[in-house]
């Protein structure tokens, strides 16, 4: 039996606001993408945000860090 993903409310839109200020994206925003990939109750705005950060990256305007975290 799976458990249920349950995400914040606007924790993807926060995430999206972040990544795009910062032009990088963490390893944790990496899990958090995935989780909200198996939110069964995923909002259509959600689903095109999560398509514009993978865009993004595929066209190198965000990158990737293997870091957990980037706070400084």
């Amino acid at each position: 039996m799976q458990t249920p993903v349950h995400l914040i409310p606007c924790a993807l839109a926060e995430l999206f606001a972040e990544v795009n200020q910062n032009g990088y994206i963490t390893l944790a925003d990496r899990y958090g993408l995935m989780a909200a990939i198996f939110d069964e109750n995923l909002t259509e705005e959600d689903k095109r945000s999560i398509d514009r950060l993978l865009r993004s990256v595929c066209r190198g305007r965000i990158k990737l860090v293997n870091e957990l975290s980037m706070l400084r």
